[in-house]
């Protein structure tokens, strides 16, 4: 395959194969050190996935990557000195998303990208770049939904909860924004699809992997004001302006268990 840089040079780009599979750990670091493989290899392959998720095609090789955060900083280092932070910030971003094919969507990206250069993220036309863009969006309109539908709850001891299920893995996307506004209040923000918890203690932020949660019960006041809310949200609708198709479109089902004023309505 050709590829035509900005600069109207003409580079060769290796065809994707189907005779091998990249496996890694699921983790960015993992997903920078397989990149890193395939220029290490003189091969792209089309699949590039966890073991969980990897499907096996007919007679095709495994090869299996291994992390090491200095290859990862490299390949990171790379990428922002020949197509900028904004392709890496790109590239961190699309690495959130639940896509079992976004290993080797975002492979393919990077090798064009330092290929092309920076202006690689603007030439969506491309086959490189279409996939990758649409990952990327994905995970960044689940962002925004979980910037919208997050409910908090007050419990014991002062501290705020939300839980979520979101269908990538936003919440490192989401601690910084929700910093900015309850910089002074203690809360968790739980991911029960990715065992992912965020947790602010007024001070800085981290991650916590669990699949297990021992919260207190929520204050007396919680459950006023949540009962209050639901009052509020079914005494504020219009009847005659019910719309059941189009609020399902602005606020997905999936989300509804987690949502105080529908909870009631979420689907088993």
């Amino acid at each position: 395959m050709r590829i035509i840089a900005g600069n109207g040079t003409i580079m060769s780009y290796p065809a994707v194969t189907d005779e091998v599979a990249y496996t890694y750990d699921g983790t960015i670091e993992g997903l920078l050190c397989a990149v890193f493989e395939t220029y290490v290899r003189k091969e792209v392959p089309r699949d590039i996935a966890t073991p969980a998720n990897l499907q096996l095609r007919l007679g095709q090789d495994v090869h299996h990557v291994p992390t090491s955060p200095t290859i990862a900083q490299r390949v990171r280092n790379g990428i922002v000195r020949t197509c900028g932070p904004d392709s890496f910030e790109a590239v961190r971003v699309a690495a959130l998303s639940d896509n079992p094919e976004k290993a080797g969507t975002i492979c393919r990206f990077v090798r064009f990208a330092m290929q092309t250069g920076p202006d690689a993220l603007h030439r969506i036309a491309d086959e490189h770049v279409e996939g990758f863009t649409r990952l990327h969006r994905e995970v960044v309109n689940e962002r925004h939904r979980m910037m919208q539908f997050l409910r908090f709850r007050e419990l014991e001891g002062g501290i705020w909860f939300a839980r979520c299920n979101p269908c990538a893995n936003v919440v490192p996307l989401l601690m910084d924004w929700f910093v900015e506004r309850f910089n002074v209040q203690p809360f968790i923000i739980y991911d029960e699809t990715h065992d992912l918890a965020g947790v602010y203690q007024g001070r800085g932020w981290f991650l916590v992997e669990s699949d297990v949660l021992d919260l207190p019960g929520c204050t007396a006041d919680e459950q006023v004001m949540s009962a209050a809310w639901r009052r509020f949200y079914e005494k504020a609708a219009i009847e005659a302006r019910y719309h059941p198709e189009l609020r399902r479109s602005f606020m997905p089902k999936r989300l509804w268990k987690n949502i105080t004023e529908v909870s009631d309505e979420a689907p088993d």
